[in-house]
C-alpha cells in the first residue's frame, strides 16, 4: 500500500492557487541548511531559508536568502526602508508565525509580512524553500511564489 504524502499548510495553499510546485522530504533532525541542500542533492544557492526580523518601527519582515548565505541586517533595513532591523528570538517564531526554527515558510505564515528573497532567486528557473515542516520542502519559481505572497527582490546578503 503506498503511503500517501502528508500535506503541509503550504502544501495545501499552493493547492488552493492552482500553483504546480514539487514536494521533496527527507529524514532530517538537522534543521542545517548544508544538510537540507545535500539531502535534495542541490545547489546551496537555490535552497532558500526563511528569516524573520523586527524593525526599529516594530513591524516585523520576512527574509529569504540563500542558505549557505547570511543576511545582511543593513541591507535588510534599507530594502524593508526601516532604521534598523534585528532577527526575533527563537522562541518568538512559533506564536508569531506558526512555524517551527528549521520549518518557517514564507506562506501560510499567521499573518502576512512585508517579505523579501535576494535577488539571486531571479537567475534560477525554479528554488527550493521550506514546505512548513523540518525535513520537507517545496520547488516552484520565483513567478510562482509572487503568484501566493507579495515578495520584492533586493540585495540582501553579506559580502563574502
Amino acid at each position: 500500500m503506498s503511503k500517501k504524502t502528508e500535506k503541509t499548510n503550504v502544501m495545501r495553499v499552493l493547492d488552493q492557487k492552482n500553483v504546480a510546485y514539487n514536494h521533496y522530504s527527507f529524514d532530517s533532525k538537522s534543521t542545517s541548511g548544508a544538510e537540507v541542500a545535500r539531502s535534495l542533492g542541490e545547489d546551496p544557492h537555490r535552497v532558500f531559508k526563511t528569516l524573520v526580523t523586527i524593525g526599529k518601527s516594530n513591524e516585523h519582515y520576512v527574509f529569504m536568502v540563500p542558505i549557505d548565505q547570511e543576511l545582511d541586517l543593513k541591507k535588510g533595513a534599507q530594502a524593508a526602508k526601516e532604521k534598523s532591523i534585528d532577527m526575533i528570538p527563537q522562541k518568538a517564531l512559533l506564536p508569531l508565525t506558526g512555524y517551527i526554527h528549521g520549518g518557517c515558510s514564507p506562506i501560510g505564515m499567521k499573518k502576512p509580512f512585508k517579505t523579501f528573497i535576494h535577488e539571486s532567486a531571479e537567475t534560477f528557473t525554479s528554488i527550493f524553500f521550506s514546505a512548513g515542516k523540518v525535513g520537507h520542502q517545496v520547488e516552484l519559481s520565483l513567478s510562482d511564489l509572487q503568484q501566493v505572497i507579495s515578495v520584492t527582490t533586493a540585495d540582501l546578503v553579506k559580502e563574502s
